[in-house]
């Protein structure tokens, strides 16, 4: 294990966590435990609710709560730990298999939401994991830290704002030098602001979402190529928003629009290197990316309820897409977009 970096900080944690929990009989993304929506509206993360569980079956429209969340305002970048309710993230449920073990990842936007789903995932199934988030997301990466000390794999902290172009070019290296290598990327961090009006959308905020978004994801995707081996994978996070755009977020859906045609035309350059690129297109994900000016403060109250489950979505319930398409298990699969989205009709 290397030094830590001035700035970043490397972990080679023990295998349990701080409450006891054994975690090593455990395999796979599996629902586990009772929940129900009093129990967990406020405070606490939603478990999944297996109250309507039949023959091994759970019911899709009730795996997960059906959230109302009040009208509530973060300042941008937000944190998981003021979200009401709390976003699940699968650290009470998700069981790991191996199916990583030994394999070594950079996940950026990995303190919350979906990039710390996906970052409890890879670290239980045995991969390094390296955890790119703007300082001001401390809070919530500390106790991503703590979900991963169990896991008895390294994890190497690099705060900063990927639209600074000289931290954005350091994280691959950093990555190498704190594990050896890069098997598996993950651009997942994203910006989005709410702006009804064209005419409010300033030139500074179109090209700060374009430089997070698009920018850092070709960036690091550059960057990751030169170096990584045959089987290694680069998996992007687009959006429902690049088939069907809200008109309030028009700079967003844009980007994500970019992201899903760069992983294609990246796929076919670099399939025949061996180097597989996929991406990821969630639907409504209850993040903190929401209530930090990412929605209209009304909207809330029925996020995704106009999904064809009815509900939003969980960042637990995007992990297992993240995990399979790094695994061996997705060996014939490049250039390809898998929605995770509650039903809604993409091409």
């Amino acid at each position: 294990m290397t030094a830590p970096h001035e700035h970043d900080s490397v972990s080679d944690p023990a295998h349990s966590d701080e409450t006891g929990h054994d975690w090593s009989d455990e395999g796979g993304a599996l629902p586990d435990g009772p929940a129900t929506l009093g129990a967990h509206t406020r405070g606490g993360p939603h478990p999944p609710n297996r109250n309507h569980v039949h023959g091994g079956l759970v019911d899709p429209r009730t795996a997960f709560p059906k959230i109302e969340p009040p009208e509530q305002q973060q300042p941008e970048p937000g944190l998981d730990q003021k979200l009401e309710p709390r976003a699940y993230r699968g650290e009470h449920t998700y069981r790991g298999s191996g199916r990583l073990r030994g394999r070594n990842a950079l996940i950026t936007g990995a303190d919350s939401g979906i990039g710390a789903a996906v970052a409890i995932a890879f670290a239980r199934e045995g991969a390094n994991v390296a955890l790119a988030y703007l300082p001001a997301e401390q809070p919530d990466a500390v106790e991503i830290d703590k979900i991963l000390d169990e896991t008895g794999v390294k994890v190497l902290h690099l705060p900063g704002d990927l639209a600074d172009v000289s931290y954005r070019n350091t994280l691959v290296h950093k990555t190498l030098g704190a594990f050896g290598g890069l098997d598996i990327l993950v651009n997942n961090a994203g910006k989005q602001l709410s702006v009804e009006d064209i005419d409010e959308l300033s030139d500074e905020q179109i090209e700060q979402t374009f430089a997070v978004n698009v920018f850092a994801t070709f960036a690091l995707s550059r960057d990751a190529a030169r170096v990584m081996e045959p089987g290694s994978t680069i998996i992007n996070t687009t959006s429902i928003q690049a088939y069907s755009p809200s008109p309030h977020l028009l700079d967003y859906a844009s980007t994500k629009a970019a992201i899903n045609n760069f992983t294609k035309g990246l796929a076919a350059q670099l399939g025949p290197k061996g180097i597989r690129v996929n991406a990821v297109a969630p639907g409504p994900i209850w993040t903190p990316l929401q209530p930090s000016h990412g929605q209209p403060p009304e909207k809330l109250t029925s996020f995704g309820h106009d999904t064809w489950l009815g509900r939003a979505g969980q960042p637990a319930e995007l992990a297992p897409t993240y995990v399979f398409l790094a695994s061996n298990e997705s060996s014939y699969i490049l250039g390809e977009t898998l929605n995770v989205n509650g039903g809604r009709a993409t091409p």
